[in-house]
């Protein structure tokens, strides 16, 4: 088995082991970025959990985050699995939808259950979606109780044009208005843009949310690609954080029957040219890059979030169609961002010295 020095790969920046022990979910959101729902039955085994902290260990990973689905529905193997990545010296997230918070003092109790066995941080999902499901006074509840225990806490909260809960709706709560400038330091609420999975449909959101011509250029690529690596509930393995993951088969690189499988996932994902394209550059410049070949191909104003861009980039005949057709142009571009962004910059960060962030 190969070790974190001599197995590195392309992608020097430490890397974070996403973990869905479960698809089950007491939500059923629409687009539900891991199709995930009450219906929901497939589960990871706990020792499949250990093996891949322990290879995410050797391999020098920074960090775990369990998700899901509802990661808190499998209570005892996560408690039992948060503990284990507590002892190899990982900080850990969690994202849940704080289903459990049902009063201030039930939230409390399972955060001291969660920070005894080793929790870094969490972040809590909500907006008109999860709402439906799940009440924002759960959320309320959950956030509170985190700042009592002096915790961090995220809460992600849906952005589309029209919506009934918001950033500022949220921190207008009576609960969450009344905490001090000082305890609202553990607190990070950001609204994220509410994707439909399938790249045909818009969603409408904000002015200026949307990329487009104007605004493309500041669009950053997609750490999250070839920098997260995804166990999911079934046993694949994929090489991005996770949202869509389920309906673009590409992004799944092997599965836990595979010996050493992150080892492995790591080396077939960082071997596709693609894969680095969007790591480096992001799905939407891909996207505006091909409308130039083909000015068929349609693109602005339609998509606000990385990962429904990356589905369009994945699932248009006409873009992947421009991607076989002329790739080699881009491929000097790429290496050369590639380099900057692993080798160089950190190099020069580091005063010179050669030691890699």
């Amino acid at each position: 088995m190969s070790n974190a020095h001599t197995h590195q790969g392309i992608i020097r920046a430490r890397k974070t082991l996403s973990i869905m022990p479960t698809y089950t979910c007491t939500a059923a959101c629409t687009h539900c970025a891991s199709l995930s729902s009450p219906k929901e039955r497939t589960n990871l085994d706990l020792d499949i959990v250990f093996e891949a902290i322990r290879q995410a260990k050797d391999l020098n990973f920074y960090n775990v985050v369990f998700t899901g689905g509802e990661a808190t529905l499998r209570w005892k193997d996560l408690l039992t699995a948060i503990e284990f990545a507590h002892s190899l010296g990982f900080p850990i997230r969690l994202v849940t939808n704080a289903h459990w918070a049902h009063s201030l003092e039930k939230a409390s109790s399972r955060l001291d259950d969660l920070i005894a066995r080793g929790l870094s941080e969490i972040n809590y999902s909500t907006g008109d979606e999860h709402v439906r499901f799940v009440p924002l006074q759960r959320v309320v509840n959950a956030t509170v109780a985190a700042v009592q225990h002096s915790f961090r806490v995220t809460v992600v909260i849906e952005l589309r044009a029209q919506r009934r809960v918001s950033k500022v709706d949220f921190l207008k709560h009576p609960m969450i208005a009344a905490l001090t400038a000082e305890q609202m330091e553990y607190v990070h609420v950001i609204e994220s843009p509410w994707m439909p999975l399938n790249p045909e449909l818009t969603e409408q959101y904000p002015d200026g949310v949307a990329v487009d011509s104007q605004n493309v250029n500041m669009r950053l690529g997609c750490n999250n690609v070839l920098q997260t690596y995804t166990l999911q509930a079934d046993g694949r393995v994929g090489a991005c954080c996770g949202i869509g993951m389920r309906t673009i088969p590409e992004l799944n690189v092997v599965t836990t029957e595979s010996p050493n499988f992150l080892y492995r996932a790591i080396d077939e994902a960082e071997d596709d040219f693609l894969k680095l394209w969007i790591h480096c550059k992001g799905p939407e410049k891909l996207l505006a890059w091909a409308a130039e070949k083909n000015p068929e191909i349609k693109w602005e104003g339609m998509y606000a979030h990385h990962c429904q861009a990356c589905a369009r980039v994945y699932k248009d005949p006409a873009v992947k169609k421009v991607i076989f057709e002329h790739y080699e142009e881009m491929v000097s571009e790429v290496i050369q961002s590639a380099w900057l962004d692993e080798e160089y910059i950190p190099m020069c960060l580091n005063n010179g010295h050669g030691e890699h962030l």
